[in-house]
């Protein structure tokens, strides 16, 4: 199966703590391809990634940056597909910085923005928008809701 979500992360130093997103996809059987491209040092791949995604597949990206987390809306620039921000603490500012670059997106330039390290409801928000269209995925995520419901 195709990957259907596209995760980006502006630095390797990331990889850990975006694991949990790659967990939940694998969790919910959801297909994802991984990219490490930073929107200060790798603009013109990090743009062909963003332009590319729809033709290959994708149908949600995930990106991940903290500091000044220019990477989500810079991916949401090149695309129309839907962008999930998740702003990572790890800077002086705590993640704050990311958050606010973030959410304070020009109009025009939607990102939807998760809490600061929140990775784990980024993959479901990103699952979530995928089982608009997959009635599998939806039954998931009801089982899933049931289940933290009774834990």
């Amino acid at each position: 199966m195709a990957a259907r979500v596209r995760i980006l992360l502006g630095s390797k130093n990331d990889q850990d703590a975006c694991q949990p997103i790659l967990d939940t996809l694998h969790e919910f059987g959801v297909e994802f391809d991984f990219y490490i491209s930073s929107a200060h040092r790798k603009p013109e791949q990090t743009a062909h990634l963003a332009k590319d995604a729809q033709r290959n597949g994708i149908r949600v990206i995930i990106a991940c940056a903290g500091m000044a987390a220019h990477l989500p809306g810079v991916v949401a620039a090149q695309t129309i597909l839907p962008v999930i921000g998740v702003p990572l603490s790890g800077s002086a500012l705590q993640g704050v910085d990311a958050l606010y670059s973030i959410a304070q997106m020009p109009p025009g330039v939607p990102v939807a923005a998760v809490a600061i390290n929140g990775v784990k409801n980024a993959a479901l928000l990103a699952i979530q928008i995928l089982a608009l269209q997959d009635e599998e995925l939806r039954e998931k995520l009801h089982e899933f809701k049931r289940q933290m419901a009774n834990s």
